[in-house]
């Protein structure tokens, strides 16, 4: 089968080169902001939607009188910044017939415009795009070279597969390539070890019904002193001055490194539990979850930041397509089943639980066990 994957790695570029991509990155910026400017304009006038191509070639257009800057750059950064503009609107008019009609109930996602305080951003490239063991062959930018090589070097496939895209992206003065490609491989062999039921908290990550437990690493509440104290500094220094870029650099660095221990906890979870390298046998046969209402939990101003420092959503999406290369099947259980509150022995179930409560008791068969754990084994059992 063929399956679209992207590979993500970090760049080592020279200041020739960073200077490049912040011209990229600012051009598919403006046209972003540019081309959200026309569609306003043309739906205020004539009630219609341009669509990317008529706006690229307007653009084109416009480049000999009034962007003769946009020379210096590929053509690429622009016209897909337009595009992701087109399926952004796409996507906030599907969300308004659907709110018409009751089935939506969140936010429709009407498109902003972008700005230079929330990072450099990034741009995407499509053509002729090549990759070696030591560099990334970019339109208009050349050979970018890796910073990972050797052992250290994230695999990313050169032959036998192709390439789609690739999108550079600057994250708390580090640049990334993110490689795009269409590759083809075997149909994973389906999985035949036991259901495993996954309950989800803030203590630990994720308990198992099999008895494993995956730590949460709190990445947020470990670091939330540092965070307070160089948000403070950075508040009080005087604005546009180089003492305020040289700490909102320090505040996006540690903001990363949160993140970065976040998805990396996420990913080795995930792995885990699915457990992909191991033989069809040991491979569970379906994962069960919650279907958690995570934007209710966080209404809860006590657990509100704790519970968004775990990334509920990005497990269950990690999840998702993992076991689905593995050979396993996700079931998902209604938010209603009260998996924490029913004995996996006998099935009584103890309508006074609190979330207090972190040993559950039966008081039919006289069952003695975690909370979490016996919420795993009725996931499981509901299988």
């Amino acid at each position: 089968m063929k399956v679209i994957r992207g590979y993500k790695t970090e760049l080592d570029l020279n200041n020739a080169q960073k200077t490049a991509c912040l011209k990229h990155a600012g051009a598919a910026r403006f046209a972003y902001n540019w081309g959200l400017r026309r569609y306003q304009q043309e739906y205020a006038s004539l009630h219609r939607t341009p669509s990317a191509i008529s706006l690229h070639k307007e653009l084109n257009a416009l480049k000999k009188t009034d962007f003769p800057w946009m020379y210096e750059i590929s053509k690429c950064a622009p016209q897909e910044a337009l595009r992701d503009l087109e399926k952004a609107f796409k996507n906030f008019f599907r969300k308004c017939k659907l709110k018409r009609i009751g089935q939506w109930k969140g936010k429709l996602g009407y498109p902003r415009f972008k700005s230079k305080k929330k990072g450099r951003g990034s741009f995407r490239l499509t053509g002729a795009i090549h990759i070696t063991d030591k560099h990334v062959q970019l339109p208009r930018l050349g050979k970018l070279r890796l910073k990972e090589k050797g052992e250290k070097k994230k695999y990313i496939p050169t032959s036998g597969v192709k390439i789609l895209s690739a999108t550079v992206s600057e994250q708390a003065g580090r640049w990334f390539v993110s490689v795009q490609v269409e590759e083809e491989q075997a149909d994973p062999v389906p999985a035949t070890g036991h259901a495993i039921g996954v309950d989800l908290g803030i203590k630990t990550l994720a308990t198992c019904s099999d008895g494993r437990t995956i730590e949460n690493p709190k990445a947020l509440r470990k670091n939330l002193k540092k965070l307070k104290r160089l948000s403070r500094r950075h508040s009080r220094k005087q604005e546009r001055s180089k003492n305020r870029k040289k700490s909102a650099s320090k505040l996006a660095r540690l903001h990363a490194t949160i993140a970065h221990i976040r998805s990396d906890a996420l990913h080795k979870a995930t792995s885990t539990i699915v457990a992909k390298t191991k033989r069809e046998s040991e491979r569970p046969n379906s994962i069960v979850i919650e279907d958690l209402n995570v934007s209710g939990m966080l209404q809860n101003r006590k657990l509100s930041r704790a519970i968004a420092d775990v990334g509920l959503y990005e497990f269950r999406r990690q999840l998702t397509y993992k076991a689905e290369h593995a050979g396993s099947f996700v079931n998902v259980v209604s938010r209603w089943y009260p998996s924490s509150k029913t004995c996996s022995g006998c099935g009584w179930v103890d309508e006074d639980q609190t979330l207090a409560d972190r040993v559950f008791i039966c008081e039919e068969c006289g069952l003695v066990l975690d909370r979490d754990l016996n919420a795993a084994q009725n996931l499981a059992a509901a299988a």
